[in-house]
């Protein structure tokens, strides 16, 4: 009677031990539970910071981005048969000379060149169809400024080639001596083409 007493007490302290595991386990679980939320909160919120971020980088892109800029058109004239010079840059640089910039369009339906736009000197009738024969006039300093040339009287500019295809556009450059600093004002011109007024800077 004893023994079984005995074991009928061993019985319960099993289970009441059995019950407080039980209950520390559901505990913890619940605790883990708990953790486990703002565990799987935490995804969420780095998952919404993420858009955010990204929401974010897509306002601050501006929305012209990889679009071609238009350059600012100094100056432009048409003339022999429908060649447009367009000037966008007219800049004093480091050095004493003045850099012209633009582009030339050949508007005709014919593929168009002239060896006349090297000008009339002899020293550059070597450079063919280019900006060798260009020239500036600073009518405040009363001055025709050439373009510059190196010792093989090769023009600091651009040479075409043989020919604009019709339709085509292509870009220039040509470099003079710097006017007097005074100066803001050049007339630009070429060949047959009319005089063209620009700034300077």
């Amino acid at each position: 009677m004893d023994l079984r007493d005995s074991k009928s007490r061993l019985i319960l302290i099993v289970v009441a031990l059995g019950a407080a595991l039980v209950v520390a386990v559901a505990s913890c679980g619940g605790g883990g539970g708990d953790d486990g939320g703002d565990v799987g909160s935490s995804p969420t919120g780095q998952a919404d910071g993420g858009n955010t971020e990204e929401d974010g980088s897509a306002e601050g892109e501006p929305s012209g981005e990889g679009e071609p800029v238009e350059p600012e058109i100094l100056g432009q004239v048409t003339g022999e048969e429908n060649i447009t010079l367009t000037i966008t840059r007219a800049e004093r640089e480091a050095g004493g000379f003045l850099t012209i910039e633009g582009t030339i369009h050949n508007g005709g339906s014919e593929n168009w060149g002239t060896s006349a736009w090297a000008g009339e000197e002899n020293e550059l009738a070597g450079n063919d169809f280019s900006m060798a024969g260009a020239t500036l006039t600073a009518q405040e300093e009363r001055k025709r400024y050439l373009i510059l040339r190196d010792t093989d009287g090769r023009c600091l500019c651009t040479n075409f080639g043989l020919q604009i295809d019709a339709g085509a556009t292509q870009n220039w450059f040509a470099q003079f001596p710097q006017p007097d600093a005074e100066t803001t004002e050049v007339d630009f011109q070429i060949g047959q083409m009319p005089p063209v007024t620009i700034e300077i800077h």
